[in-house]
């Protein structure tokens, strides 16, 4: 069993250790953290024939720099328009490549996006909380943060040449400033225009973006006494609007519960996409009854599903693609006249 050892050359905050989440604790008070962009984690993993929730890294803004120090491995980036600069040859994030010992591999922030994601083909080793390689950025649970000087071991590492070559990006992992929403479930503790506030006027990202979720920047809503009300579960998505009126929207390492009023929900599909944005992008919400975010969900999960299953194909040797092509129609005579 062969395995790559990488060294940190820079790791920038927010760059951590994800698995496909922690699901089945919150509540006992765990929040499920995982990827912020679930589908582009999701397609980096099947671009090299993982499964979609296996252990990779999940890279900010800030950027991250390696060093390939023994073995070799295939590696794939997908997640934002990032730039990748492996051994001096530039390409975009939705790459999937061979890293080879001493050579190194940057990424850095690019055209769009707030986060990507780099996997690798093998197992890649870290440690482990409550089954999962996760990491909680507050309390440092799970796999954990990276930092430089830092060595990952990836067992079992894999040279897939099958896979190698652009990786679509399809229109569904881009954001288009647009997030649906449901209404609630504390929409009646608001002052009655602040319900056509919020989806009426758009909002901005502010700097104020990190794991646990974003504050948006845009008109206050006026709350009706709504501090009183008691904690209560809250999901990845919610829209918590605090005393000052500022809404926020709670992202992959949200608590598990609280008591500021909740004037809306972000459905998934829409939430990695708000996730993809940037400080200072703008967000307009559009309100979806319940019953028609669950079938919104359903018909992107089936494109989502359309999509990956085709990814998860290896790609055709040349002899392969040779023998596809028709060879015959192209040969000139050879016949004098």
């Amino acid at each position: 069993m062969s395995s790559a050892l990488l060294r940190v050359l820079h790791a920038g905050p927010l760059v951590s250790i994800q698995d496909g989440g922690r699901d089945g604790h919150m509540r006992f008070g765990v929040s499920a953290s995982g990827p912020m962009d679930r589908t582009s984690f999701a397609i980096a993993n099947t671009a090299l024939g993982q499964p979609e929730g296996a252990t990779g890294l999940e890279v900010s803004l800030g950027g991250l720099v390696l060093e390939c120090k023994q073995g070799a491995v295939s590696f794939a980036v997908a997640g934002g328009g990032f730039s990748v600069d492996r051994a001096g040859t530039k390409t975009t994030a939705w790459t999937v490549q061979t890293l080879h010992e001493g050579e190194k591999l940057t990424i850095r922030g690019g055209a769009w996006g707030s986060w990507t994601y780099l996997t690798f083909a093998g197992d890649l080793k870290a440690n482990k909380w409550l089954g999962h390689t996760a990491t909680h950025t507050m309390s440092g649970f799970g796999g954990g943060a990276l930092r430089s000087g830092q060595e990952i071991e990836i067992e079992d590492a894999q040279i897939r040449n099958d896979r190698l070559g652009d990786i679509p990006c399809p229109a569904f992992a881009q954001p288009d400033g647009q997030a649906r929403v449901a209404v609630g479930p504390q929409d009646q503790h608001f002052a009655p225009s602040s319900v056509a506030t919020f989806l009426n006027t758009p909002y901005k990202l502010t700097d104020a973006f990190d794991r646990m979720g974003v504050r948006l920047n845009g008109p206050q809503l006026e709350l009706n006494e709504a501090l009183s009300i008691p904690s209560e579960p809250i999901l990845r998505g919610s829209v918590q609007v605090a005393g000052d009126g500022v809404p926020t929207v709670l992202l992959a390492d949200h608590q598990t519960t609280g008591g500021y009023p909740k004037i809306a929900t972000v459905i998934s599909f829409d939430l990695d996409r708000l996730s993809q944005m940037r400080a200072q992008d703008s967000v307009a919400f559009t309100a979806v009854s319940p019953e028609d975010a669950i079938s919104i969900v359903r018909a992107e999960a089936r494109q989502r599903r359309a999509y990956l299953d085709e990814l998860a194909k290896p790609r055709p040797s040349l002899n392969e693609r040779l023998l596809r092509e028709n060879l015959i129609g192209g040969v000139v005579s050879g016949t004098e006249d």
